[in-house]
């Protein structure tokens, strides 16, 4: 067990590493300024307007405009965090982000297209620092709230013009289905993503966190609103006939599904807290078999994922797997660098004729491919720390009745669904969908509650010593 908590962080004294880290050194250096400044009293509001602008924002504007917000998001993170009291906010997540960082400065600088990598990191490096503004301040459940709120109400814009090109029809701006499929000339909807493999991954969240808003809004006008989004987010992300995006949604779906069953069997009798998760896991696994099995397009479509190169699309990602693994073999430590800039410069040497790619389309592989098996190594325990945190924080949420819960369980559904998406495919580098990513691990961190409190450094120096 000491083993295990050592794993995950659980008994690190970030105090002590705090204390003795020279990184953390310069935290606070602007305090005095802070403490003197009227507008800085409502410091965590700003930057959750900036926050709640990028997700405003994300699916109707250009890439580039992105990279801006999430510029200033990462100068008013740096703002916030000299002007901070020290220790504030920091969590075993955090480690584990600031590690993956320094492995692909590492890879970056290790690279063969070193100038390709330094593109990418900087992407890299303002996705991390969005991660840090939202860890901050979502530690306040109504700016939280206000957040996620935001999102939501933004991708059920988003999800409504998804239904209405399938009610209308839209034009399919590349070949997304195989020609020689039964369907060929099946509206695919893409809404204003322009893809509908991206556009599934941009909904995933908001179908789980709209389910959560059910149980999480107090009042029943918004409760029924949140009924209302589940629907249209999950009908938008089916109508997308995205496979790994229904791949992510059943998945994310059962991880909510069991974490809802968890948080109210302590409600219900013996008999029924012991059967109440294998019963509905059993029942929504049924549902979705018959849902399957009676609807022809969605038949066919599942069917494709097991046609093997029968499927032109199953054909492609086999081809651009096999290359990527020689790219994996070629360079297995640090990998290439991060970003899709490296990627593309490289992975021409290795492609299989006819079969270019601008990604490796499985996140597992390019994580292999940008920064080796130590940027996995450092990646998956990442995920480690991220779902033990969440189950500890849940449970501790459980046991107060505290329906703040309710975020994080979607929190942690959406996580389980992105990953299983990103098994075959890699839209969430994307930066509508990779934002999405690091909201949901800001808002694990958000909850975590260490020993001493969130007490500043210096306050808990001078306790320890009194004690």
């Amino acid at each position: 067990m000491n083993v295990w908590n050592q794993l995950t962080l659980t008994t690190t004294p970030l105090p002590t590493w705090i204390r003795s880290s020279l990184l953390h050194s310069w935290v606070g250096a602007l305090r005095g300024w802070r403490r003197g400044s009227w507008l800085m009293q409502w410091a965590d509001p700003i930057g959750a307007v900036l926050a709640a602008i990028v997700f405003g924002l994300a699916p109707f504007v250009s890439t580039a405009l992105i990279g801006v917000l999430l510029i200033a998001c990462g100068g008013y993170w740096l703002l916030l965090t000299l002007s901070d009291d020290k220790g504030l906010g920091l969590t075993p997540i955090h480690l584990l982000v600031l590690l993956y960082w320094l492995v692909s400065v590492a890879a970056t600088a290790l690279s063969p297209v070193r100038t390709a990598a330094i593109s990418g990191l900087i992407k890299l490096t303002l996705y991390m620092l969005l991660f840090a503004l939202l860890a901050r301040v979502l530690r306040s459940p109504r700016i939280r709230a206000g957040v996620i709120a935001v999102y939501l109400l933004t991708a059920l814009a988003v999800s409504v013009e998804g239904i209405r090109q399938w009610f209308f029809g839209a034009p399919a701006l590349a070949t997304w289905v195989d020609a020689g499929s039964t369907l060929a000339k099946t509206t695919r909807v893409y809404s204003y993503l322009g893809n509908p493999n991206l556009l599934a991954a941009y909904i995933l969240p908001a179908v789980m966190l709209s389910a959560a808003a059910v149980f999480a809004w107090r009042r029943w006008l918004p409760k029924v609103l949140a009924l209302l989004m589940t629907g249209l987010n999950a009908a938008c992300l089916v109508l997308t006939f995205s496979r790994g995006g229904w791949i992510g949604f059943v998945m994310a779906g059962f991880a909510l599904v069991l974490l809802l069953a968890h948080w109210f069997s302590r409600y219900l009798p013996q008999f029924w807290r012991r059967w109440a998760i294998p019963l509905v896991l059993g029942v929504s696994a049924a549902f979705v078999v018959l849902a399957v099995a009676a609807v022809a397009p969605l038949r066919d479509r599942v069917l494709s994922m097991f046609m093997g190169r029968q499927d032109s699309s199953n054909n492609f990602r086999l081809n651009v797997w096999a290359a990527v693994q020689d790219m994996i073999r070629d360079r297995p430590i640090l990998g290439i660098g991060p970003g899709n800039d490296a990627f593309n410069q490289v992975y021409p040497r290795y492609q299989r004729a006819g079969f270019s790619a601008l990604s490796a389309y499985s996140i597992l592989l390019e994580i292999l491919v940008e920064t080796g098996v130590i940027g996995l190594t450092v990646f998956l325990w990442l995920l480690l720390v991220t779902f033990h945190q969440a189950w500890t924080q849940l449970q501790r949420l459980r046991a107060a009745a505290n329906p703040d819960g309710f975020w994080l369980m979607g929190a942690i559904a959406t996580v389980v669904g992105m990953l299983f998406h990103g098994l075959v495919d890699t839209v969430w580098y994307r930066p509508q969908v990779s934002t999405l990513w690091w909201l949901m691990l800001a808002i694990v961190a958000s909850y975590y509650v260490p020993a001493w409190g969130w007490k500043p450094i210096d306050s808990y120096q001078a306790t320890e010593i009194t004690e």
